[in-house]
């Protein structure tokens, strides 16, 4: 299992504190996780993407800083700060960074 940057005693982070972008690609990192959710905060630098693909978990997207684009089952949605994304369980979807982007990922059952 992936060690995990908060517990069930902490009850807050700042942003600033955990946030990192990387020179290339993609760094994620899960802030909590239990049996019905995970929390993870994913950074992309300008100009990465997350290739299509599908999860078997409800997911949802809440943009913390930059700009980007989702892609949802064929739809392109803005990403920018403020942001919130429901994406079912089995939709198809892809992410792009046109700026160093962070969201908050939830995984739920």
């Amino acid at each position: 299992m992936t060690a995990t940057i908060m517990s069930s005693k902490t009850t807050a982070i700042r942003w600033t504190d955990v946030i990192e972008y990387p020179q290339t690609g993609v760094k994620s990192k899960i802030l909590l996780e239990n049996e019905n959710c995970r929390y993870t905060l994913m950074s992309l630098a300008m100009g990465m993407h997350i290739a299509e693909h599908s999860s078997g978990r409800n997911a949802t997207v809440n943009v913390i800083e930059g700009q980007g684009a989702l892609l949802l089952e064929g739809k392109e949605y803005v990403l920018e700060t403020g942001v919130f994304i429901f994406i079912p369980a089995n939709a198809r979807h892809a992410i792009e960074a046109n700026t160093n982007l962070t969201f908050l990922l939830t995984l739920s059952e």
